[in-house]
């Protein structure tokens, strides 16, 4: 524990978040953890910790805080350990992604992807996705089976392949780089998972580079072109951040997603609202996504480093500090959602923080949205019947929350 992370003055918590009962419900902890103030230091972490709802949401719009701490002061000096050289292929890659940056590399990045992910564009997307959806259901086996291959993870990896403009048989492939990969920012991640990781990356890296100079002998209308071309007309974007920009797309259009499907699905399954037939109203529809997005979100937990010195909700931090952001408890705050841990789509979950906030706010939002509100209505109202045969387990991937599996019948 480094002097950039202790705390003395703030109530200590321990819970590993490789704890199968944390695993698999979270919120009675998180309850404990609101309960502890506006900030606590999370042991097993190492940082200050915030759990409710009004503190997240405004740090995550704040700019003192951000991603990325290592453009103004050097990692020792932060508290961060020496990158292993086994992983420094890796922290090189990360160091070009839009995630991990801040102004003006975070904004020129994002700059040229944004356009396609507005939502004025993904909604034209709608018929391709209930045409997915229509097929994906037909192709169900009969009796059990596991939903999650089946239809959580088809939808979202073939949308981001398709606007990309990569085929869909590397489905497969492209999903088993993608879990590799992001395996490094589970907590209880192993030498073993890390040089998986390095694999991924590379294997990952050099598929890009192999497209794109197939874009660049014959340009296509998909995104790897558009960035081929920004990147061939000088627009600021270098060949390693164009590969790392086309994996994070990839990475971050389907990872977080699958588990929003999967436990969306669990949610009105188990409460028996995805038969309701008030359930996909086109009015009421886009209240109902934002509610499930906001009961069980596929990401629970989001860091920022202090930029500078500052005091937040009456917290002394330090620059370079690490915070921990709880977006899974912040979105079952019961001062601002009434009965939180329960799924109500009168209340509603307008303002959830599943997504974020402020200028890291998830890009792919409108295409998560747009997934679900296409899908989830077409799979229950195909299949009224459809029921859960085994008892939902979490896979033990924290800060995601997302199911392992998900057996079903109907």
């Amino acid at each position: 524990m480094t002097a950039r992370t202790a705390c003395a003055d703030l109530p200590t918590f321990t819970v590993s978040p490789a704890d199968d009962s944390f695993c698999q419900n979270p919120y009675p902890v998180y309850r404990q953890m609101r309960d502890l103030g506006p900030a606590f230091f999370w042991r097993d972490y190492g940082h200050v910790t915030f759990a409710g709802y009004e503190e997240v949401n405004a740090l995550l719009r704040d700019r003192r805080f951000g991603r990325e701490i290592t453009h103004i002061m050097a990692r020792e000096e932060a508290g961060l350990p020496p990158i292993p050289e086994h992983l420094e292929p890796f922290y090189a890659f990360e160091a070009n992604s839009m995630l991990e940056r801040e102004p003006p590399a975070h904004t020129r990045l994002r700059t040229l992807v944004t356009r396609a992910f507005v939502s004025r564009n993904i909604a034209r997307l709608t018929p391709q996705i209930e045409t997915l959806a229509n097929e994906l259901i037909e192709a169900f086996p009969a009796g059990e089976f596991d939903l999650l291959p089946s239809f959580c993870e088809k939808i979202p990896v073939f949308v981001i392949a398709d606007l990309l403009g990569v085929p869909r048989d590397m489905a497969d492939q492209l999903l088993e780089w993608s879990h590799a990969m992001v395996a490094m920012y589970q907590f209880n991640r192993d030498r073993a998972a890390e040089d998986r990781a390095v694999e991924a990356m590379n294997a990952f890296s050099a598929y890009v580079q192999k497209v794109a100079g197939e874009r660049r002998k014959k340009p296509r209308n998909d995104l790897i072109t558009a960035l081929v071309e920004a990147r061939d007309s000088g627009n600021r974007l270098s060949e390693q951040e164009l590969v790392t920009t086309v994996i994070l797309l990839l990475n971050a259009g389907h990872e977080a997603t699958v588990h929003a499907l999967g436990n969306a699905i669990k949610a009105l399954l188990e409460t028996n609202m995805g038969s309701d037939s008030r359930f996909g109203d086109p009015e009421h529809l886009p209240d109902q996504v934002e509610e499930l997005l906001r009961f069980d979100p596929p990401l629970h937990l989001f860091n920022r480093f202090v930029l500078e010195d500052c005091t937040f909700a009456g917290v002394r931090l330090q620059q370079g500090q690490s915070v921990g952001l709880l977006l899974g408890s912040a979105n079952r705050d019961p001062r601002r959602y009434p009965s939180p841990d329960r799924l109500d789509f009168v209340r509603g979950g307008k303002g959830h923080v599943a997504f974020g906030a402020g200028i890291h706010f998830c890009l792919g939002a409108p295409l998560a949205r747009l997934e679900i509100s296409a899908a989830l209505p077409l799979l229950f109202n195909r299949l009224p019947d459809l029921h859960i045969i085994e008892n939902p387990v979490y896979a033990d991937r924290y800060h995601f929350h997302g199911l392992k599996k998900l057996m079903v019948a109907g």
